[in-house]
């Protein structure tokens, strides 16, 4: 039997708000194999994002356990959840999270020469032409379009070669065919790759992508459903 790529059991998360404590998440208990691809889908304010930022590391349980990789998120401290991180996932956002003054090479280049990849810039030129942006390389951000911004992010998130992708609503400020394109762009980096991917979306046809899907309500699951083989 495979062991889970990532795990939660009983994962929490409980906020300071204005008028107290907000329960966020109530209690998540799931297991995602390796090479699944996991939807997150539920209306706004049901925990999406929230369970993501949980399973990448970038929000901190602040009850039961979440693992990834057979390691214990909760018990890492910043400096180690943030090695782990850069060596295991990528992340894509509906923001594009550019640096504005870097080109797109650089912006795919610089999180490679920081984990201490000696051919960073050859891995991002790859990275880049894979997402068909090889004669955008020496391009800033703001002379990019929206769909190309997000092709670079893309490319970040996978020069690493993660075993884990996760993808927060990375469609939601593109036009239907941009985002579609992005979309076909991001499944076919799951596969070269053989990435795990977890997807937040509201778009039923990008759910219907999805080998299983996992429905929130109010911070809890509501159905985990496979698609049918």
């Amino acid at each position: 039997m495979t062991d889970p790529i990532l795990s939660l059991r009983d994962a929490r998360l409980t906020l300071a708000g204005n008028a107290g404590p907000v329960e966020i998440l109530r209690g998540i208990s799931l297991d995602v194999m390796p090479g699944e691809t996991l939807g997150l889908v539920g209306p706004s304010g049901s925990g999406k994002s929230s369970l993501l930022m949980l399973m990448g590391g970038l929000e901190r349980a602040t009850g039961g356990e979440v693992r990834a990789l057979g390691q214990d998120l909760t018990a890492m401290d910043e400096d180690r959840l943030a090695r782990f991180r850069r060596g295991n996932m990528g992340v894509v956002f509906q923001s594009f999270h550019l640096i504005p003054t870097l080109t797109a090479l650089e912006n795919v280049a610089v999180p490679l020469e920081l984990a201490g990849a000696e051919d960073a810039f050859e891995r991002a030129e790859a990275e880049l032409k894979a997402v068909g942006l090889g004669g955008r390389t020496h391009h800033y951000p703001r002379q990019l379009s929206g769909g190309e911004q997000q092709r670079v992010a893309l490319a970040r998130a996978a020069a690493p070669r993660p075993a884990i992708l996760l993808a927060d609503e990375p469609t939601g400020n593109l036009d239907g065919a941009n985002g579609a394109a992005i979309m076909d762009l991001l499944f076919g980096l799951r596969d070269r790759h053989g990435a795990t991917l977890v997807l937040v979306t509201h778009a039923p046809e990008l759910a219907a992508r999805c080998d299983r899907v996992v429905r929130l309500a109010d911070g809890q699951v509501l159905a985990d459903e496979r698609r049918a083989a």
